[in-house]
């Protein structure tokens, strides 16, 4: 009898989640138990439902990022494998990722087969990762990076996500428009433009546009 294996997804764009259960949906011994919108929710609902085999954990979430979210489930449920899917493949995340516990680090757009066969490889004790983010988390372990040391133009060093955030912002778009032509929800979008002025150290739209290219980060 094939092994059902409980799966959860957790992402804060309903859209990505869609493409994510699509993707699994041609294999049969797939289940996905529930999805959750970003790390407090994927707590609160696992909390009442906590026998699962995998989550696939976006990294970039409010509230509670799926480093932080990693962190807490590999602590208090460490049966359960956790897999990164993610856009973001810097050093930074897959560093954090690996060390708050993660089993794997996918991006997210991994194909279908290699998406089920990193579940079936990091369940029987491997970890799931595309050649890309093997390499570098190779290069990590022979120059680990020190993220307490960094220089400071380092610190102000926008995501991929923040700089189009950033540019859709530049163009005198509000949060709802931002969200819609980045596939993000609202609440991520002020997110994201809540640590670009922190990352600035600006207090408004005008000023972050200004800081920017001032430092040709647009």
């Amino acid at each position: 009898m094939q092994k059902i294996i409980k799966t959860v997804i957790v992402d804060d764009n309903t859209f990505l989640i869609k493409a994510i259960q699509e993707k699994l949906s041609f294999f049969d011994d797939i289940q996905i138990k529930f999805t959750a919108l970003d790390g407090s929710d994927l707590l609160t609902k696992i909390s009442n439902n906590h026998n699962i085999d995998v989550i696939l954990m976006d990294i970039d979430m409010p509230i509670l990022n799926g480093i932080e979210a990693t962190e807490i489930i590999k602590n208090k449920y460490p049966h359960i494998k956790v897999i990164m899917l993610t856009v973001f493949d810097n050093d930074e995340n897959i560093f954090n990722a690996i060390k708050a516990g993660a089993d794997g680090y996918l991006l997210k757009e991994v194909e279908p087969k290699t998406l089920y066969e990193g579940i079936i490889d990091t369940l029987n004790g491997g970890a799931a990762m595309n050649p890309s983010i093997a390499l570098k988390t190779l290069k990590l372990l022979r120059n680990p990076i020190d993220l307490d040391n960094k220089k400071e133009e380092e610190i102000i060093k926008l995501t991929t996500r923040e700089v189009d955030v950033l540019e859709q912002l530049s163009k005198g778009l509000n949060y709802i428009n931002i969200a819609e032509n980045l596939f993000l929800s609202p609440a991520t979008v002020r997110k994201h433009i809540e640590n670009i002025y922190t990352k600035l150290q600006v207090h408004n739209k005008l000023e972050a546009v200004q800081k920017a290219k001032k430092n040709n980060l647009i």
